[in-house]
């Protein structure tokens, strides 16, 4: 399905330059522009507002138009329209770091797949101006948390709306709050836009963001807005989610855009969903005084909005779910709306709180877990809700996660035409398995990308031996102490990585329970090793930072209990351009969290995309994606779910059982790396990674999933091409059909 796209050539760029009464954009051409514009604030609504307290799609690791322009040797220009947009998109910042991980990335690979696939659809988040965090790494202390400084403004690809009505204002949105003695509280704020731009230059998604650090917003509402998922109080985290929630409807009425399905990326902004019933049911009794409203009133309008909303829960971990107190909630919203809370809201576990997540899943169309083994823990843990929760198992956008060395090996393959717009061309790789000018294509790429991670790490170690003498910081890595001209890490030794959120259950200290048995290994054999890590812990999280303090205290031992064979390395301040690197760059990935508390886990798809095995327990996606071992190795306990098994505390995380399964599987990936032949092994998982696990774990087919729960009517050609996609794999093979459903009475927690 060969795609086309207005023709780009260095005399017309100036055709990338588009307007409308909001403002002047660069990417696109203007007819493009009024096209999806058009769909967009069409009367009847055919669109998706996807909602998401973050978003992930930093400009450095994946940007078509900066690529496009480079392909044409054309990076910059004396045409005054277009010098200040390539200024920036060449010598502005890269990073748009109001993402915490894997959810905003998952996100931000959506909209990625939603513009190449030309789905009609917008986004909605808000904007941090202190973004998450940055993370510095410091031996003795462990991560130190400081605040993220970013210039939006100057930041290539994100465009401060202009109120149509004074163009020298910005587009600013009003949000009434309400305080306990039912007092309004009016805040604002400013809407900013990134566009999400399709590889083809063809199609764009808008992602719009809402800036509340203005000079008069008051003091609680401007700590919540400043960074990701603030955890100072609980206020502060009740405000975010209102922040969120309260202000979709009003910016998308101030765009003009129509939107009438909405799809919530977990349950963060289901307060959106509460105002589309306020609004539905003021329709139904006349008023808004829904104190006075009977709980028959409010669950009809909650089934009528049920039928636009589409729910994705990414966690079985019960922190990941929203729960607030409900005096709390007093304080910031009105008697009306905490009326509808009491009935859609309750947690029969705690009721004195409201819980976010029995809303989600009671006010839906249709919920998705991200995962089949999600799907049956999902369904374990809300039974009332069963019969309409389905899979819809996560992807990764190919194209951001690809390294380019791969990419290029991935041009010159026949099989493999039109690989860009069609993840399942890569089935067609398995006759390939064999073909020696193939292999030996990947394995140079592999050693490409790996000798570019290896670059940077040593960089990286020699930059903290010297930042020791300049700064307080001790350097994160004991191999800082050891790097010299003459030492350097290996990367034709055998390096796992492992990158992701460091919270408890995820166990990312797993492997190194036992020093001894593992440096018995490694020493036995003369097997060299290397270990690359790399992770943030929530600033909150104080177990998970305890984590990485572990992990910077076994360094040392480990390398000197194995002789110099085994060491691990740390790399601080992890982000998309960071794991890019590592997933293409090491010889296997490794995800060690404890079964069955990880959703999906789609750091390790990345690492499929270009064909690096996956050492994992079975968990998440890793349960569809091993293939029998084809694709990597598996280890851990594996058994039938039981509720036992969803616990987090400490003495049921399974240390010494998962980590001695490692220990004996370990071995034979060692062997097979190391036995003559030089890790040919290695090349066939590589090989059979791409050809069974892109064709499946990519966010094209999961867009094709997504539609069929949002029933837009697209034009005949779009249709049969996301019907491809869809074809790819069925995410609920081997469950009897699942219905969307909508809510009944029954469904209602009373």
């Amino acid at each position: 399905m060969p795609h086309t796209n207005h023709s780009i050539t260095a005399a017309n760029i100036h055709t990338l330059v588009s307007s409308n009464q909001f403002g002047t954009f660069f990417g696109i051409h203007q007819k493009v522009f009024n096209e999806v514009w058009a769909r967009l604030t069409h009367p009847d609504g055919n669109s998706v507002a996807y909602i998401s307290m973050e978003i992930g799609a930093d400009p450095d690791v994946y940007n078509p138009v900066k690529q496009r322009l480079i392909d044409l040797e054309r990076t910059s220009s004396m045409d005054s329209k277009l010098k200040g947009f390539i200024t920036k998109l060449f010598q502005g910042p890269e990073k748009i770091p109001t993402y915490s991980g894997g959810l905003g990335v998952l996100a931000g690979d959506t909209l990625k797949s939603f513009a190449d696939c030309k789905i009609p659809a917008v986004a909605i988040s808000l904007l941090f101006r202190q973004g998450y965090f940055c993370q510095i790494v410091d031996s003795k202390v462990g991560q130190i948390c400081q605040t993220v400084k970013w210039q939006p403004e100057a930041t290539h690809g994100l465009y401060l709306l202009h109120d149509p009505h004074n163009p020298k204002k910005p587009l600013h949105i009003e949000l009434p709050f309400y305080n306990e003695e039912n007092q309004i509280i009016t805040i604002e704020a400013q809407v900013w836009m990134k566009m999400e731009i399709s590889h083809s230059l063809d199609f764009f998604i808008p992602e719009i963001l809402l800036d509340f650090s203005l000079p008069g917003t008051p003091s609680p509402f401007k700590k919540a807005a400043g960074q990701l998922y603030n955890a100072e109080s609980s206020i502060v985290k009740a405000l975010q989610r209102r922040m969120l929630g309260a202000g979709i409807i009003p910016a998308l009425q101030a765009l003009g855009i129509t939107s009438k399905i909405f799809h919530l990326n977990e349950q963060h902004g289901v307060i959106a969903i509460l105002q589309l019933i306020g609004e539905e049911l003021q329709r139904s009794i006349g008023h808004s005084d829904f104190t006075k409203a009977t709980d028959q009133q409010i669950i009809q309008a909650s089934d009528k909005v049920a039928r636009q909303t589409i729910y994705t829960i990414h966690t079985p971990v019960k922190a990941g779910h929203d729960r607030f107190d409900k005096s709390l909630y007093a304080g910031i919203s009105h008697k009306s709306c905490q009326r509808l809370l009491d009935l859609l809201a309750h947690d029969e576990e705690n009721p004195h709180t409201y819980n976010f997540t029995t809303m989600a899943m009671t006010v839906n169309r249709a919920a998705n877990s991200v995962s089949r083994l999600h799907r049956d823990v999902t369904r374990k843990q809300f039974p009332q809700f069963a019969k309409k929760i389905s899979a819809i198992t996560n992807g990764v956008h190919h194209l951001t996660w690809i390294s380019d060395a791969r990419a290029e090996v991935f041009n010159r393959i026949p099989e493999l035409d039109n690989w860009q717009y069609d993840p399942g061309v890569f089935a067609k790789l398995e006759p390939l398995s064999h073909d020696q000018k193939f292999r030996s294509y990947l394995s140079h790429a592999w050693k490409k990308d790996t000798a570019f991670l290896f670059d940077f790490i040593n960089t990286m170690l020699l930059q903290h031996r010297n930042q020791r003498l300049e700064t307080w910081i001790d350097p994160p890595n004991f191999f800082s102490s050891l790097i010299d001209r003459n030492t350097r890490m290996d990367p034709q030794v055998f390096t796992i990585g492992f990158a992701r959120r460091f919270s408890t259950y995820k166990r990312a200290d797993l492997i190194f329970d036992n020093l001894d048995t593992l440096c018995d290994i490694v020493v036995s054999n003369n097997w060299p090793i290397n270990f690359i890590f790399a992770g943030k812990a929530h600033p909150a999280d104080e177990p998970g930072k305890s984590v990485i303090k572990l992990i910077l205290d076994y360094q040392k031992e480990l390398h000197q209990k194995s002789n110099g064979l085994a060491n691990l390395i740390f790399i601080p301040n992890y982000d998309m351009k960071i794991a890019k690197m590592m997933v293409a760059g090491v010889h296997a990935w490794l995800n060690s969290p404890k079964r069955p508390l990880e959703a999906s886990g789609t750091s390790g798809m990345k690492a499929a995309m270009n064909g690096v095995p996956n050492i994992s327990i079975m968990d998440g996606w890793w349960a569809e994606g091993y293939h029998e071992g084809l694709t990597g190795w598996k280890f851990g306990l594996e058994k039938p779910v039981e509720e036992a098994d969803l616990s987090e505390a400490p003495e049921t995380l399974l240390y010494s059982e998962d980590s001695a399964s490692f220990y004996q599987t370990l071995p034979t990936i060692l062997q097979e790396f190391y036995q003559a032949g030089k890790g040919s092994t290695f090349l066939d998982k590589a090989i059979m990674n791409l050809a069974l696990n892109i064709p499946i774990f990519n966010t094209h087919r999961m867009a094709a999933e997504y539609l069929t729960k949002y029933d837009l009517h697209l034009p005949k050609q779009r249709q049969i091409e996301m019907h491809h996609f869809g074809s790819l794999y069925d995410s609920n093979r081997n469950d009897p059909p699942q219905k969307a459903s909508l809510p009944s009475q029954d469904d209602v927690i009373l």
